[in-house]
């Protein structure tokens, strides 16, 4: 058993804070990565492109995921998976969003594949 006593803040641009609580940065673990996002109104980043299985639970706002198959808007008490090799660009609705992010294998800058 391991007990990690809290989150490790890492820095992003645009005014996103994300704090990961078990994943590479805060607890060495490379099989997963579970972090809490708060995205300001109107946040965005690139596409990416990413190498793992990105699953995302929706506390507060909106997500808006691009996608090849369109737009899709997850809301509070909503889910979305995302794929390996799935092309997709979040940003936030107008209210901002406040998200559980967990990643298998762990997030990296280099497995996000950013366009």
């Amino acid at each position: 058993m391991r007990k990690i006593e809290g989150p490790t803040r890492i820095p992003v641009p645009g005014g996103k804070v994300i704090e990961e609580h078990v994943g590479r940065v805060n607890s060495g673990d490379e099989a997963v990565s579970i972090a809490h996002m708060v995205a300001p109104p109107g946040w965005e980043e690139p596409a990416q492109t990413p190498s793992f299985t990105e699953y995302t639970v929706v506390l507060r706002g909106t997500v808006v995921v691009e996608h090849a198959g369109g737009t899709t808007e997850v809301g509070a008490g909503q889910s979305l998976v995302t794929e390996p090799g799935e092309k997709v660009r979040y940003s936030s609705g107008p209210e901002g969003a406040e998200y559980i992010a967990v990643c298998l294998p762990a997030f990296t800058p280099e497995n996000a594949n950013r366009a």
